[in-house]
């Protein structure tokens, strides 16, 4: 992943403490649209990529975190799926939420990464030791973020941060050993 190689090294020292990985869904995790069928079911759809990373990112010792506004079961089920212990759905206040998940984890603001596309998530955006703005956030977020992923959210965005954090804690070697 040649586009890594030629990154700040302050981005990198931020994303080489990184213990604590944080993710918005609508938009981030997935591209934002809200599907319903006609019986009045949400239906999302999440890139395969972004779930392999994030498995890959808990392999390595970095909790995963899902912080949403909004309820939705397919959410749920998704992150059961991935075996994300911490989901919280229905959060008016991200910032909150994020800093009782580090209280818990006994771990420090700049220890955790943020990674969101709209207004909501610029509260925890700013507490965070690294904020990210997917590819198509809104231009608050993006003024607001120490980096932004090439991809779209729910295209491969999240996967970019995860190889982001992965690459900076000298792990990369070892994920490419891993798949041989």
């Amino acid at each position: 992943m040649a586009y890594l190689q030629h990154l700040p090294a302050d981005l990198l020292a931020r994303a080489a403490k990184v213990r604590l990985a944080a993710f918005d869904v609508d938009g981030t995790l997935t591209d934002g649209r809200l599907w319903y069928s006609e019986s009045g079911h949400e239906t999302k759809v999440f890139h395969v990529h972004d779930g392999l990373g994030l498995k890959r990112l808990q392999a390595h010792g970095v909790h995963v975190a899902i912080i949403s506004a909004r309820i939705s079961h397919p959410v749920a089920l998704r992150a059961e799926e991935l075996d994300i212990a911490h989901v919280y759905q229905g959060q008016g206040n991200k910032r909150e939420c994020l800093q009782q998940i580090l209280e818990a984890l006994n771990l420090s603001p700049e220890q955790a990464a943020f990674v969101g596309d709209d207004l909501p998530d610029l509260p925890a955006m700013r507490i965070s030791g690294l904020a990210v703005a997917v590819s198509n956030a809104h231009p608050w977020v993006v003024e607001q973020a120490h980096w932004q992923t090439r991809l779209a959210g729910g295209q491969g965005a999240a996967r970019e941060v995860c190889d982001l954090i992965l690459h900076a804690q000298g792990k990369s070697a070892a994920e490419q050993e891993h798949w041989r």
